[in-house]
């Protein structure tokens, strides 16, 4: 049996990288399994160099791109795995994301990481989701 796959990808930009935002899985119920967001403006730049309560921001705002693109919404998230570069720095600013997801009806089983780098060296903070629906 061959389970019905979606590739969900609201930029253009990952294309020559080979690689998906995010990809859907139709089996019964359906699975959104999304890549790594990060501060990357839709252009494909890195963005907010030095500031993670900013590049959070821009990761969870891409996050939402990808989901809204699929057909999801925040509160289908189901798994949110943090992959940071400085922990103490993260939990400085948790409370806002925190406040966000809360806000967005968004309860996920999480995993925080701390790193030595991420794809570009300014990049501090990537945030990968799977959401059910």
């Amino acid at each position: 049996m061959t389970v019905p796959i979606r590739t969900i990808n609201p930029w253009t930009w990952q294309d020559p990288l080979g690689y998906a935002q995010a990809i859907e899985v139709s089996a019964g119920s359906h699975a959104l399994y999304c890549a790594g967001q990060t501060a990357i403006d839709a252009a494909g730049q890195p963005s907010h160099a030095g500031d993670i309560a900013a590049q959070a921001a821009l990761a969870l705002d891409n996050l939402e791109t990808v989901l809204d693109r699929a057909g999801y919404a925040m509160a289908d998230v189901a798994r949110l795995n943090y992959y940071v570069t400085d922990t103490a720095a993260f939990f400085a600013i948790y409370p806002h994301v925190i406040e966000r997801l809360q806000r967005l009806g968004c309860r996920p089983a999480s995993t925080l990481l701390q790193v030595a780098g991420l794809a570009f060296p300014e990049l501090l903070v990537e945030i990968e989701a799977t959401a059910f629906r």
